[in-house]
């Protein structure tokens, strides 16, 4: 992408991908990710302690794919229940159960009853009853937030024509581009030499890189540096022997940093390494940190503050009601819901606070907005007494030759056979010709 590259757009296309992939990716995890890591948390948190293994022992009924069917048998049945057996009321002592299965079980044929919309857990530590855990209200954020996940990370991948997410980081290294001139005043060259990636910035000439360097260098001496008598130009610094990445992301980015901000300086960098994941998309980081940086964490970042207390308030009802016991001990999913809807947003909250940029001190960032409305102001002046001298040169040069022309255009009118035409125009070009003789005097 070149520095003339143009504004990516959100469309159609990028969305309905994205949408689709996002519904098919959250039914995947909710029927796959959820049950086997719901049973995995459980079968660690309540094994058979050692010394009742001697009775009995935890038996998989392997239904089939996915279908996570646990139970303890008599230890001496082990055997002719392992390996594909339909859990049973005659196999189960019912001690422990775990089934995390989508199939409506009975008494008659399993031994206990739960519909097909639960998760079933008895063990003796959870006491006489058991749990029953309704996915479809406690674990649904968990298999969005997967599929969120997913589908973030591959549209990261893809060509900004269909993946959302490149479009984004698309469209931000273009909006940073634009912020950086317009709080800079650097041309569009100066910007893209400035966030060049580091392997691209080698192959460009030398000479334009010079050309470019000593803009910048010359934009961002200080009111200190040229009040000082050590004042270190651009030619003390640079040679055929200096490394121009290292000049650029050492001297010039630092001077950047003390004439305009930190931020104008982080902003520079984070497009360099922003462009560096277009050229490796599996760069990820780098693409994310920008995003995140220099648009998420500006425009969402009071809605995400905002959502957190939401989520905070609804674990503060869930867990009030779960208290005045409205909500059945053996039935916890409205309060999985709370939590874990709160552990998300909290989650998006530390992300969008890791990105964000702190704050300048204030004094810092009044001192340079005057070093840069001064060195605005020179410029301006330094501008117009240019275009002053190059105005009045130019009338100069041309004065001479536009009064020939005026003259050699009325003489020949005056040619005309109508002498009531030939004294006005006669009357015409000795004023045009008295006017130009007087703005040439003056």
């Amino acid at each position: 992408m070149s520095g003339k590259e143009k504004e990516v757009k959100i469309g159609f296309l990028q969305i309905a991908l994205a949408t689709t992939m996002l519904l098919s990716l959250t039914y995947w995890s909710y029927y796959t990710f959820i049950p086997g890591g719901v049973s995995g948390f459980v079968n660690t948190m309540f094994k058979i302690p050692g010394d009742d293994l001697v009775k009995h022992q935890l038996v998989n009924f392997d239904e089939g794919a996915n279908e996570l069917v646990f139970a303890s048998v008599s230890a001496s049945k082990v055997k002719e229940y392992t390996g594909g057996k339909t859990v049973s009321k005659k196999a189960i002592d019912k001690k422990y159960i775990f089934d995390f299965s989508f199939h409506e079980r009975n008494s008659k044929d399993h031994g206990y009853v739960k519909s097909s919309l639960e998760f079933y857990v008895k063990a003796p530590p959870l006491g006489d009853y058991p749990i029953y855990l309704e996915p479809l209200i406690g674990f649904t954020i968990i298999a969005f937030v997967i599929g969120l996940f997913i589908v973030i990370v591959i549209t990261m991948l893809l060509p900004p024509s269909i993946g959302i997410m490149s479009a984004l980081f698309y469209e931000t290294i273009y909006n940073t581009k634009v912020k950086i001139r317009l709080q800079t005043g650097f041309s569009e060259e100066v910007i893209e030499i400035l966030t060049l990636p580091d392997k691209q910035l080698r192959a460009v000439e030398r000479d334009k890189l010079e050309t470019v360097f000593r803009v910048v260098w010359r934009r961002t001496i200080t009111e200190s540096e040229m009040e000082s008598d050590h004042r270190m130009m651009f030619d003390d610094v640079w040679d055929d022997e200096i490394d121009e990445v290292r000049f650029r992301n050492d001297l010039l980015y630092e001077r950047i940093k003390e004439y305009y901000s930190e931020f104008v300086k982080t902003e520079i960098a984070d497009t360099r390494d922003g462009r560096v994941w277009m050229s490796n998309k599996l760069l990820l980081g780098k693409g994310i940190r920008l995003y995140m940086a220099h648009h998420f964490s500006h425009k969402f970042a009071n809605n995400v503050t905002g959502l957190a207390y939401g989520g905070a308030a609804v674990l503060i009802i869930a867990v009030g009601i779960r208290g005045l016991k409205f909500i059945p001990a053996n039935r916890p999913s409205a309060i999985l819901f709370a939590i874990f809807l709160e552990f998300t947003l909290l989650i998006l909250m530390a992300v969008t606070l890791f990105y964000t940029e702190e704050e300048e001190r204030t004094d810092k960032m009044l001192k340079r907005m005057e070093d840069a409305n001064r060195s605005q102001l020179t410029t301006l002046k330094a501008q117009k007494d240019d275009i002053h001298s190059m105005s009045t040169a130019l009338v100069g040069q041309q004065s001479d030759l536009i009064k020939a022309r005026v003259e050699n255009a009325i003489s020949e009118y005056l040619t005309s056979g109508d002498q009531v035409q030939k004294q006005i125009a006669q009357s015409i070009a000795d004023k045009i010709v008295f006017n130009i003789s007087e703005t040439e005097n003056k």
